[in-house]
C-alpha cells in the first residue's frame, strides 16, 4: 500500500507521527461531555466489547446493576461513544441506540470536524486502547478511566474527506478478513458440536452397539441399555457451605472448563467487581461439584480439580459418586445441559436462575463401574482430535484478528495512505458472533447472596 511521502512529529506518547497535512488536536477540543439525567423511560443500555452500547435486551446473556433509581441513569445519544469503566480495553464504545446507561461512565458527544466513523475505528485501534490505559485511575489498577488525564491527549485528526476514505477503505478490507474469521469460527463451532454429540452418545448409549435397549422414560433423552440405571441427583450431590477462608485463591465457574483458578491479573476477563473481603465467599474443595446457578443451563459447572473460593451466590456440593471423572464427564455433556436448561426459571433473558428442589429431581444415568472405565478411556482418546482441530482454527483466527487490527491502526494513524485507492463494490461482513454463547466463557456480574 502507498506510504506518505511526509511525516511531522506528533508530540504524544501514544503515537509518534503522523502525515504532516494532517492536525493534532486534544480530546477535549473535538468532544464535550454529556452528563444528562432524569429520563426514566429511555430503555436501558449496556456497553459490549463486540457489539457497541446497545439495549440491554440485545446483549441479554450479561446482567445490567441493577438501579433503583432510574432517573440518575445518564442519557445517551446515537452517535456517542460510552467510556466503560470496566472493559475499556476494547476501546470507547459507539451508542447505536438511545437510551440510559450507568451514570459511572463517561459519555463524550463527537464534533465536526471528527468524523463519528472514523473516530469509531481510531477508538477501537491497539494505539488508542493503549493510551486508555495510561489514563487509568483507581484502587485497582485499570478498572476507571480518568478522563481529566484523557481529554488533554493529541489525537490524529485528517482531512474530512480523507477521513471518510479512511472509513471507506477500512469498512472493504474489514468485511473481507470478516469473511475469512466467520468461516473459521463456523468450522470451530461445527466441529464442537461433533465433539458433544460424541461424549452425549458414549454416556447415553454406551460402546457397545447391539447392547438390548430400554426406555429411559425421559421423552428428548430417548432409550439407553437395558442394564444401566438411573438414579436422582439428590442421592449424588449434597449441598454444602463452608466460608472464611479469604486467603484461598480465587476460582471461576466457565462454560468450556468447568471450574478454573481465576486470573486476577488478566484485566480484560476480569470485568467483574471482586470485593476487597472475601470472606463472604464460598469454599470449593477439590473434588466437589461447584456450578453457576444462574448458568447451569449453559453448562457452567463441574468438578473441580482445585481448593479455593467462589461467589456466594454459586452452589456447591458434596460428590457421592465413585468415579469422578465419569461423572465429569456425564454432567457436563449436552444431554445434562438440557436438564438443568429445565430445572431453571426467570423473567431474565439468559439469568435463569437454578432451582435446588427441580435439581434434585434431575435423572442421572448410571452404567455398570467397568463400563464407567471404558466411557472416560474412550473419551478422553476421542477429545484430543477435535480439540486439536479446534486448536487450530483457534490460531488461524487470532492472526486474522491480528491482521485486522494491524490495518485499522495503521490507516487511523496514518502509516499507510489509502487515498488514492479505488474500493471495489462489496456486501459489508460483520465477524460472526454466537449471541448463544456470548459471554460464556467468562463469568458473569455475580449476585452477592449469602444464603442458599
Amino acid at each position: 500500500m502507498n506510504k506518505y511521502s511526509t511525516h511531522t512529529q506528533f508530540l504524544d506518547i501514544w503515537i509518534s507521527k503522523i502525515p504532516a497535512h494532517w492536525q493534532a488536536r486534544k480530546m477535549k477540543h473535538l468532544f464535550s461531555e454529556r452528563s444528562e439525567k432524569g429520563y426514566p423511560n429511555e430503555p436501558l443500555l449496556v456497553a459490549s466489547q463486540n457489539m457497541g452500547v446497545v439495549p440491554k435486551n440485545v446483549y441479554g446473556n450479561r446482567t445490567v446493576e441493577a438501579q433503583k433509581d432510574l432517573h440518575l441513569l445518564k442519557l445517551v445519544h446515537v452517535g456517542d461513544f460510552v467510556i466503560s469503566l470496566r472493559s475499556f480495553q476494547g476501546g470507547l464504545e459507539y451508542a447505536y441506540y438511545q437510551g440510559i446507561i450507568s451514570p459511572a461512565y463517561t459519555i463524550l458527544i463527537p464534533h465536526e470536524p471528527m468524523s463519528g466513523s472514523y473516530f469509531r475505528y481510531l477508538a477501537k485501534s491497539k494505539p488508542f486502547i493503549g493510551l486508555l490505559t495510561l489514563c487509568v485511575t483507581g484502587i485497582r489498577e485499570g478498572q476507571n478511566i480518568d478522563y481529566a488525564k484523557l481529554k488533554n491527549h493529541l489525537l490524529p485528526v485528517p482531512p474530512r474527506e480523507e477521513q471518510d476514505q479512511i472509513v471507506r477503505f477500512l469498512d472493504w478490507k474489514v468485511s473481507n478478513i470478516n469473511k475469512l474469521i466467520n468461516i473459521k469460527k463456523k468450522e470451530i463451532k461445527a466441529i464442537d458440536a461433533l465433539k458433544r454429540s460424541m461424549v452425549s452418545h458414549a454416556i447415553t448409549r454406551g460402546l457397545t452397539t447391539d447392547a438390548p435397549m430400554k426406555d429411559s422414560g425421559v421423552k428428548w433423552l430417548g432409550d439407553i441399555p437395558a442394564h444401566w440405571k438411573i438414579t436422582k441427583l439428590r442421592q449424588i450431590l449434597h449441598p454444602v457451605s463452608e466460608k472464611n477462608h479469604p486467603e484461598f485463591p480465587l476460582l471461576s465457574v466457565v462454560r468450556e472448563q468447568g471450574v478454573i483458578l481465576r486470573d486476577v491479573e488478566d484485566k480484560e476477563a476480569n470485568h467483574n467487581f471482586i470485593p476487597d473481603d472475601l470472606s463472604g465467599y464460598k469454599v470449593v474443595r477439590k473434588e466437589q461439584f461447584a456450578m453457576n446457578k444462574m448458568k447451569a443451563w449453559q453448562g457452567s459447572y463441574g468438578v473441580s480439580d482445585y481448593t479455593g473460593i467462589i461467589s456466594p451466590a454459586y452452589f456447591i456440593f458434596d460428590i457421592a459418586f465413585e468415579n469422578l471423572e465419569y461423572f465429569h464427564y456425564a454432567i457436563r455433556s449436552k444431554v445434562y445441559v438440557n436438564f438443568f436448561a429445565q430445572a431453571s426459571d426467570g423473567i431474565r433473558v439468559g439469568q435463569w436462575d437454578l432451582q435446588m428442589d427441580k435439581m434434585k429431581e434431575i435423572p442421572f444415568i448410571v452404567p455398570p463401574a467397568d463400563e464407567q472405565i471404558a466411557i472416560v478411556k474412550y473419551i478422553k482418546q476421542a477429545l484430543p482430535q477435535y480439540d486439536a482441530a479446534i486448536e487450530k482454527l483457534t490460531e488461524e483466527v487470532a492472526v486474522l484478528e491480528e491482521c485486522k487490527n494491524k490495518v485499522i491502526a495503521d490507516a487511523v494513524t496514518g502509516k499507510i495512505d489509502v487515498r488514492g485507492i479505488d474500493i471495489p463494490e462489496y456486501e459489508f461482513v460483520d465477524e460472526y458472533t454466537d449471541t448463544e454463547n456470548e459471554g460464556g466463557g467468562e463469568e458473569e456480574i455475580e449476585e452477592q447472596e449469602g444464603a442458599e
